[in-house]
């Protein structure tokens, strides 16, 4: 074996043990999911008064956690694949697909569907 074959495979082998340390948990997706509604209360439509989106989001910061744990994570599923994993959540009539790949989380399936729809339900 040359060592540019062996170089290649140590370093292959160091990524997936990178890619297997930094595959995100369950509550850094909750984290993702926390993030992503914040958004969503951040586009709300901007007919509304201003008094009325201040309230809401200040309704949605403080009880954005207690939602999450009683809506998404009960709902969630996760597949752990070393390097990724795989989260699926149902809520709201909705199926959300996630992969989370170090650190990072690539949305596959219904996460704006699913963010409207629990921000709806929040307020």
């Amino acid at each position: 074996m040359s060592l540019l074959r062996l170089s290649m495979i140590v370093v292959a082998l160091a990524g997936a043990v990178g890619l297997a340390f930094s595959n995100p948990t369950t509550d850094d997706y909750l984290g993702f999911v926390e993030r992503e509604l914040g958004k969503a209360v951040d586009r709300m439509d901007q007919s509304t008064p201003t008094r009325e989106q201040q309230f809401i989001r200040q309704v949605f910061q403080s009880q954005s956690r207690k939602l999450l744990e009683s809506l998404v994570r009960p709902n969630t599923a996760r597949q752990n694949w070393g390097i990724v994993s795989r989260y699926e959540t149902q809520v709201a009539d909705t199926k959300v697909i996630v992969f989370g790949l170090g650190g990072w989380f690539i949305p596959i399936q219904g996460v704006e569907e699913a963010t409207l729809k629990i921000g709806r339900m929040a307020f």
